[in-house]
C-alpha cells in the first residue's frame, strides 16, 4: 500500500505560480511511477505529468510543457508539480498518483494509488 497526500493547492491569478506537493508513504521502494493527473468540472481526469521514482525521466503532457515541471526528493519521499504561468483553462482538482512498476502511465487507469486531491484555481 502506498498513501499519498497533496497540498500546496489554491487561488492564484493568471500568470502567477504555485507548487502542488506530494507526500508519499507506506511501502515507497522499488520501481515505480509518481504522476500528476487533473480534473475540471464536467471533464475527464487527464494526464499532466510523470516522474520514474529513480532516474531522471519524466513525461509531461503537450498541453502545460514548458510551463509546468516535475521533481521529486527521494529523501523526502516528495513528488513536487511547479506550476508557471497559469491560466484559467489550468483551473481543477490536481491529483497525486502512484503506479507499481516500470514505464510511464498516460491514463488515470494506469495508475495504482492516488492521493484525495488539491484544488487549484486560476482567477483571469
Amino acid at each position: 500500500q502506498v498513501q499519498l497526500v497533496e497540498s500546496g493547492g489554491g487561488l492564484v491569478q493568471a500568470g502567477g505560480s504555485l507548487t502542488l506537493s506530494c507526500a508519499a508513504s507506506g511501502r515507497t521502494y522499488g520501481s515505480y511511477t509518481m504522476g500528476w493527473f487533473r480534473q475540471a468540472p464536467g471533464k475527464e481526469r487527464e494526464f499532466v505529468a510523470a516522474m520514474a521514482w529513480s532516474g531522471t525521466r519524466t513525461a509531461v503532457a503537450d498541453i502545460v510543457k514548458g510551463r509546468f515541471t516535475i521533481s521529486r526528493d527521494n529523501v523526502k519521499n516528495t513528488v513536487y508539480l511547479r506550476m508557471n504561468t497559469l491560466k484559467p483553462e489550468d483551473t481543477a482538482v490536481y491529483y497525486c498518483a502512484a503506479r507499481l512498476g516500470s514505464g510511464f502511465g498516460y491514463r488515470a487507469d494506469d495508475y495504482d494509488y492516488w492521493g484525495q486531491g488539491t484544488q487549484v484555481t486560476v482567477s483571469s
